[in-house]
């Protein structure tokens, strides 16, 4: 019996919260064996993102036909992209390794507020990202920067939101509504066949850094698995609101402290 392969595409975090590193976690803590390339290096704690640094666009691709061209991958995660080319690149690959399941979380900035991804690349995520993701997983944020609106204040404004972006090609989309307010934190997943609500309480904790990441990444684990989207995206949620409420545990670092991935053994 092979164990099921996802590769997450992003940016690594040194601090270990986010990113490269939360990504490789939740796919262990599901089962799923993880690949990684990596697309940006970031100098960061729990504090904040001190620098950034970009590779080339030839060494990503690089680590794409590496990747791809030895493992049998079922699904991938697309995290941090800093930049144009990096978007380029990506897109580039997607399309050369007919890569399938593809989840596309739309990272623009870190939870301590810094900026992770350019104003000027946001129109080749929508051109070039977008349309080749089985399902793209942005926050309220996120969501209202890639459909030049106001943040939603509601599911109904979430719900015009999603049709905009289904409209821009992806297949799905998973809007997330960890930013929003009130005692449940509902995410809205949307198809053109109709929406799925899932719900959870709102935890009362700081401790949430890379829970996008790590959403996202367990969407792809799960479908590596072969489950259907609205499967893998409930275990998905089960999931990290379980790391969320485990986060206060683990006293990493003075600022946004990081979810835990291993709750269920430590």
């Amino acid at each position: 019996m092979s164990a099921p392969i996802a590769v997450t595409i992003a940016g690594s975090d040194s601090g270990g919260g986010a990113g490269i590193q939360a990504d490789i976690k939740t796919f262990s803590a599901l089962g799923v064996y993880g690949a990684s390339v990596i697309t940006a290096l970031t100098a960061q704690n729990t504090l904040g993102v001190r620098a950034i640094h970009d590779p080339p666009p030839e060494f990503i691709t690089a680590q794409i036909d590496a990747v791809f061209s030895d493992l049998d991958v079922s699904a991938v995660k697309i995290g941090m992209l800093s930049r144009t080319v990096t978007i380029e690149a990506v897109a580039a690959g997607i399309d050369r390794h007919a890569m399938r399941n593809v989840v596309l979380d739309p990272v623009m900035v870190a939870a301590s507020g810094d900026r992770l991804l350019s104003p000027e690349a946001v129109a080749a995520l929508r051109l070039l990202l977008i349309p080749r993701a089985l399902v793209i997983t942005p926050n309220l944020p996120e969501a209202a920067a890639l459909t030049d609106t106001p943040i939603a204040a509601n599911e109904d404004e979430m719900r015009m939101q999603a049709q905009k972006l289904l409209k821009l090609g992806a297949k799905a989309v998973l809007i997330k509504g960890g930013h929003g307010q009130g005692a449940e934190s509902s995410d809205l997943l949307i198809d053109a066949g109709g929406f799925v609500r899932l719900t959870a309480p709102r935890l009362p904790t700081h401790n949430t850094h890379g829970t996008g990441c790590t959403l996202s990444s367990a969407v792809a684990a799960e479908l590596a698995k072969g489950r259907t989207l609205a499967d893998a995206v409930r275990i998905a949620k089960n999931y990290i609101t379980a790391a969320i409420k485990a986060a206060d545990r683990l006293k990493v670092g003075k600022g946004h402290g990081p979810v835990h991935h291993f709750h269920q053994w430590w």
